[in-house]
């Protein structure tokens, strides 16, 4: 696991267990239990590095074992792995575990939704920057899980030129240009347009994708057509899980979307307890 996810991690359980488990210090310090990871809707799985990282930051001594890989198509009622150890730790790790999984599941399964809205056409759908503080690489990872795709990670590893960009520095032309002029040729210059004009000025700039920001779907075709295959196509703005489709229809490479990890919602997954065993 990545060293920013795992000091996530430790930040979480600090939160939650901070000085103490009050309630499982009643529990014998010599017990040992299992439990079982069920899904109690249907979900595509994914976190499950996060939930095994978790318990064992909060006890080595913890074994989990998952019998499905991240991606895997979960039925509610399946039972998705098991948790064996000291009982008091397993307990104290349990809520921040699943926390993780159930976010990441929500996320890949959204993913996983997007992505075969647009089957058969050549778009790919992709996620944003809107994650959650902290949890971006997490959170991309579940999007590829379930079967979406990554954009940008962060601000280093590709340009996006936007419209505060745009305004501070002139026009989209000199905003290219100035990209260019900066950055190594191994890093792709992407400029957001809000109009067919835009699209001409930044073809002529010579920007490598085009996002069509808030375009409705007859500009984002004439757009489509008028580029021809000079740079890659983006969509983006208010794009829903209905809308995909005919986004997709428009022709355009890639349709961005933040809702794969703003808006997505928490699966159902639950820790269910097997006879705990004391030595």
């Amino acid at each position: 696991m990545d060293p920013l996810s795992r000091r996530l991690i430790a930040l979480a359980l600090e939160e939650d267990i901070a000085s103490g488990d009050v309630t499982s210090e009643i529990i014998p310090e010599a017990s040992r239990g299992r439990a079982f990871i069920v899904a109690r809707e249907p979900m595509i799985l994914a976190g499950t590095d996060a939930f095994i990282e978790v318990m064992h930051q909060v006890d080595p001594r913890i074994s989990v074992l998952f019998d499905l890989n991240d991606g895997a198509d979960v039925d509610g009622g399946e039972v998705v792995g098991s948790v064996d150890g000291p009982s008091r730790t397993i307990l104290q790790g349990e809520r921040t575990a699943l926390n993780l999984l159930q976010r990441l599941s929500g996320i890949a399964t959204m993913a996983n939704a997007a992505q075969q809205a647009v089957a058969g056409t050549k778009a790919r759908v992709v996620d944003t920057r809107k994650t959650t503080p902290g949890m971006r690489i997490l959170e991309k990872k579940a999007v590829r899980a379930g079967g979406a795709y990554n954009h940008r990670i962060g601000l280093f590893d590709g340009v996006l030129i936007k419209d505060n960009h745009i305004a501070a520095l002139g026009s989209i032309g000199d905003a290219v240009r100035a990209a260019q002029a900066s950055t190594h040729h191994l890093l792709k210059i992407e400029c957001e347009v809000t109009h067919l004009a835009g699209v001409d000025e930044a073809l002529a700039a010579g920007a490598d994708v085009i996002l069509l920001d808030n375009m409705d779907l007859e500009v984002m075709r004439t757009a489509v057509e008028r580029i021809h295959g000079r740079a890659l196509v983006e969509a983006s703005g208010g794009v829903t899980l209905d809308r995909l489709r005919a986004i997709a229809e428009t022709g355009v490479d890639l349709i961005s979307m933040g809702a794969l990890t703003h808006s997505a919602r928490a699966v159902d997954l639950a820790l269910e307890w097997g006879d705990p065993e004391v030595d």
